[in-house]
């Protein structure tokens, strides 16, 4: 089997030479070429044509956001970007996984090369998911002409179906036929991983706001899911905010597990609640699908609706499966749509979804579900 291969982009040579190191102890992979700036990155890919690069978010001569814009429009291929665990780096990182970066490793902004060691087994494993990632080239939407006196105003968002930021405090209180009665009964559950903060944008960006409350799982580290939901929150009707532990579950709201933490669900009186606590990881991870689903299965059961997306590995498979023994209705995104299968993959071996559907259609199937369960609930009376 022929070797993965390498180049690291970055202008500290002390980290260079740390990810050289780290990626030729591996015996699936090796480093080809490194690279201190983007331009010498440009002549080094075409010439040497790797599986994959590490890029660093800040460096001099052009930034490394500028430089992932142009790979993923002229040559797109899997990057996992390198960034320091700053607020500013949070921000950055976000926008380079919305250009197409397959996952992101944050650097500890002191004592680099002890954390890069101690990281090395999380690189080198996002280093081979990179290679198998479903990678798409970047079609950034054509700037639409300024209105007078607005010049120099910045674009609102460069998602590529065209959704704008709606301020929080303005967000339209629209409500959808039929989902107004329900919304305060049914609760979505989202798992993702790899690929995932993007799918997880699509589908709530897509909610409209009298959406039953949302729950998220999407695998990030400590540092970064405060500036996630912020972005989320500027470009959805629902309001979508970090969750803390003994708060609420409404409708037209979403709530994402702090890095680092575990998310779960509980019962308090005729309310549910979010449980946002500390523990061991389960299956490697922490924040886990697993722990939330198996939460959705316990107490929520056919009030629950499941979905699946993106993500390396199997974390949530079996408690999916749980959610739907426990009533609930779980769908999970097709393969064609993913960057990485796995976890849809193993959801749907293990017999947990009734729906298996490409990632543009999943809120709309979820919400037609829902009317549906209205509409049989009504012909009951």
């Amino acid at each position: 089997m022929s070797k993965i291969t390498v180049v690291v982009v970055d202008d500290s040579a002390l980290v260079r030479s740390m990810l050289t190191e780290i990626i030729n102890r591996q015996p699936d992979m090796t480093c080809i070429g490194t690279a201190a700036d983007p331009f010498v990155a440009r002549e080094m890919i075409r010439n040497l044509n790797p599986d994959v690069i590490t890029l660093d978010v800040e460096m001099p001569r052009m930034d490394g956001i500028d430089f992932l814009s142009k790979l993923m429009r002229l040559r797109p291929m899997p990057v996992v970007m390198v960034s320091t665990l700053t607020e500013r780096g949070a921000e950055v990182t976000l926008k380079a996984l919305e250009l197409g970066a397959v996952d992101f490793v944050a650097k500890p902004k002191i004592g680099v090369a002890d954390g890069l060691r101690q990281l090395a087994d999380d690189i080198t494993d996002k280093v081979r998911i990179a290679a198998k990632a479903r990678i798409n080239r970047l079609h950034l939407p054509a700037a639409a002409p300024a209105p007078a006196g607005a010049a120099g105003a910045p674009p609102t968002s460069v998602r590529s179906s065209g959704a704008t930021a709606t301020p929080a405090a303005t967000k339209p209180a629209t409500t959808s036929p039929g989902l107004g009665r329900l919304s305060t009964e049914k609760i979505i559950f989202i798992g993702a991983s790899t690929g995932g903060t993007e799918a997880t944008k699509e589908v709530l960006a897509s909610l409209p706001a009298d959406s039953p409350g949302v729950v998220i799982t999407q695998h990030m580290p400590p540092g970064f899911t405060r500036n996630y939901a912020a972005r989320l929150d500027s470009l959805c009707k629902i309001s979508v905010k970090e969750a803390t532990d003994g708060e609420r579950i409404l409708p037209g709201h979403a709530y994402i597990a702090p890095g680092g933490l575990h998310l779960s669900v509980e019962r308090s009186g005729a309310n549910y609640i979010a449980r946002v606590q500390d523990g061991d990881p389960v299956n490697r991870h922490k924040p886990s699908v697993e722990v939330l689903f198996k939460s959705a299965a316990r107490v929520v059961g056919p009030n629950a609706i499941g979905i699946m997306l993106t993500g390396m590995g199997a974390d949530g498979a079996k408690a999916m499966r749980e959610m739907k023994d426990a009533g609930a209705y779980c769908v999970a995104q097709n393969e064609a749509t993913c960057v990485v299968f796995g976890m849809p993959r193993e959801a749907i071996a293990a017999g947990a979804v009734q729906e298996v559907l490409p990632l543009t259609q999943i809120a709309q199937h979820v919400l037609d579900h829902l009317r549906a369960t209205v509409g049989q609930a009504l012909s009951r009376v």
